[in-house]
């Protein structure tokens, strides 16, 4: 693992989103709570958030992080027949939380698919990216779009 220790300990925040295209008929299934496995945003929030808190078990050489707040948060995008999945992780460390946003959006997103994978098993996972940091030696960071906008980066407390 990278050293860190010669670092001061700073507030990190870490934003990621992804998504999750479906048909038409399995975004409804899954908004109305009819998937054959249940509440499938419900138990794809929980499997996030675990994830998040597992990161250095799951990707080689990451640190173990105090987290101490994730979020993972869902939006119904029916013009473009997707669930946009966005997760927030926060500590105070001497290392960033990119990795546990990441980590919470793609458990979240395979989540997605393994609890609605009996009504359509052609879902696409995509987009995962990070949208934004701040905290650390470097700075803070937000993603823009094409015409420099900043994307995402909204967090709840």
């Amino acid at each position: 693992m990278v050293g860190v220790g010669h670092k001061r300990a700073t507030e990190r925040v870490a934003v990621a989103e992804g998504e999750v295209r479906m048909r038409p008929a399995t975004l409804r299934l899954i908004a109305e709570g009819g998937a054959p496995k249940g509440d499938v945003l419900t138990t794809a929030q929980i499997a996030g958030i675990m994830a998040a808190k597992r990161t250095h078990e799951l990707i080689p050489l990451c640190h173990p992080l105090p987290l101490t707040k994730i979020d993972v948060d869902f939006g119904i995008d029916e013009e473009r027949s997707r669930i946009t999945v966005t997760a927030t992780a926060r500590c105070t460390g001497q290392t960033g939380v990119e990795m546990e946003a990441l980590t919470a959006v793609s458990v979240a997103a395979l989540t997605i698919y393994d609890m609605a994978k009996a009504a359509e098993k052609t879902m696409e996972i995509g987009q995962v990216r990070l949208v934004s940091k701040t905290g650390g030696k470097s700075g803070d960071w937000h993603r823009k779009d094409e015409e420099g906008r900043r994307l995402g980066g909204g967090e709840s407390d």
